[in-house]
Order: C-alpha cells, then sequence, then structure tokens
C-alpha cells in the first residue's frame, strides 16, 4: 500500500520542486546578457526571484537543514547537467538538424561556464543566505519576516553575483575587467531590487501555507525549525 503524503511533506515538495527548477533555468538560459536600458545582465536573473522567495519559505518552516538538503540536491542535479551538456556537445548532429554542432556549442558551452561559477556560487551564497537568515530572526525575536528575506538575500546575492559573472564571463576572457564589474553590480543590484519589490510575495506565500497547514501545524513545523536552526547559531559562538 503506498503511504500518502503528510501536509507539511508535499509543501516541502512544492516548494523543493520550485527551487531546484528555477535554480536549473537560470543556469541553462544564463549565457545570454541582454540590455536594460544603459545596463548589460544575464538573462539567467529572470528565474532568480522565485529562488529567493522559495528559500525564504523553506528556511521559515523547514529551517537550515532544510535549506541544506535543497542546496546540496540542487547541485547534484547542476553537475548532472554539466555532464550531460559535455556529453551531448560530443556528439555529432545529424546532417539534416535544425541546430548544428556549432549553434549547440555556442549556446551550451557558455552553459558550461555558467554551470561551473554557480556550482561554487550557488553553495557559498545559500550557506551565507541561511546563516544570516536566521541570525536576523534570532535577534528580531521571530518579528520582521521582511528584513530577514530581504537581509538574507542582499548579503548571498552580493556574494553570488560576482562569482558567477567573475567565473561565467570574465575568467574565459568572454568580458573585461570594466564589463565584468558593471554586469555583475548590475545583476546584484537587480536581484537586490526584485527581492525587495517581491517581498510581498513572501507574506503571501506565509499566509497561504499557513492556510493549508493550518494554526496549530504551522505553529508546530515553524517551532521545529526555529529549534533545530537557532541552536547551531548558538553553539558555534561557544
Amino acid at each position: 500500500m503506498i503511504k500518502s503524503f503528510t501536509k507539511r511533506e508535499i509543501i516541502f515538495i512544492v516548494l523543493g520542486g520550485i527551487f531546484v527548477a528555477n535554480a536549473i533555468l537560470g543556469e541553462l538560459i544564463g549565457g545570454k546578457l541582454i540590455q536594460v536600458g544603459p545596463f548589460a545582465m544575464s538573462i539567467g536573473v529572470i528565474p532568480w526571484p522565485v529562488v529567493f522567495i522559495t528559500t525564504d519559505l523553506i528556511n521559515e518552516y523547514f529551517g537550515r537543514n532544510g535549506v541544506r538538503r535543497l542546496t546540496f540536491l540542487t547541485v547534484i542535479l547542476i553537475l548532472y547537467a554539466f555532464i550531460l551538456l559535455y556529453f551531448a556537445m560530443l556528439i555529432p548532429a545529424a546532417s539534416f538538424s535544425p541546430v548544428n554542432d556549432s549553434q549547440f556549442r555556442a549556446v551550451f558551452g557558455q552553459s558550461l561556464w555558467i554551470i561551473f561559477g554557480s556550482i561554487i556560487a550557488f553553495m557559498i551564497s545559500q550557506l551565507v543566505d541561511v546563516v544570516i537568515f536566521w541570525i536576523f530572526r534570532e535577534k528580531t525575536q521571530g518579528r520582521l519576516l521582511w528584513l530577514r528575506a530581504t537581509g538574507s538575500t542582499a548579503v548571498s546575492q552580493l556574494i553570488d553575483s560576482f562569482i558567477i559573472i567573475g567565473i561565467a564571463f570574465w575568467l574565459p576572457g568572454k568580458i573585461g575587467t570594466q564589463d565584468f564589474l558593471t554586469v555583475a553590480a548590475t545583476n546584484y543590484s537587480y536581484k537586490f531590487l526584485i527581492a525587495v519589490v517581491l517581498t510581498p510575495l513572501i507574506y503571501i506565500g506565509h499566509h497561504l501555507i499557513d492556510r493549508y497547514l493550518g494554526e496549530t501545524e504551522s505553529h508546530q513545523l515553524i517551532e521545529e525549525a526555529v529549534h533545530d536552526s537557532i541552536r547551531p547559531i548558538h553553539s558555534s559562538r561557544d
């Protein structure tokens, strides 16, 4: 007999699926630079605001361990995408293929650099994000959801933006140093602005989850997350 999922398991699966899907999409489309007014940025920034929202909600309800588990899972899947794309580029295209080898390599070959850079950037930024989130939560005693959500994103994405653009575009010589600094700063500014603008969605997501779980189970899940997440912070200070 197949065991049915509990409501909290369904919430974790849904949030985790959204988290992983948008993170991988960000890697695959990130090789394209777009012009927004006087600024240039990677089009891969489009899915990342969704990652911010799901990260904060997972942090809130499933704690540090929940975010870490999904981070490591996502890194494994990004590596899988890296390997699959690498071997896909080695296989010659058919003579009648609408996408030839050079076109395929031009798109996904750049993605390989982005994926390599993102593995490093993603790991560091997510682990920093979760620590900052819970420091803010402890300092505010569980109040000011907007502060811990926006504050953790502001710090983690500063790291993420410069690492990934540096490895994906600057190190392989795709862009010069000045363009690297401009694109990285623009990407970060966009991510931070979007994180602020989308703050109401954190509250909407919080409300929907609370309504779905019910007040009692929602409170219990958050308390478990607090217990598991605040304790490591205190332990590191001892």
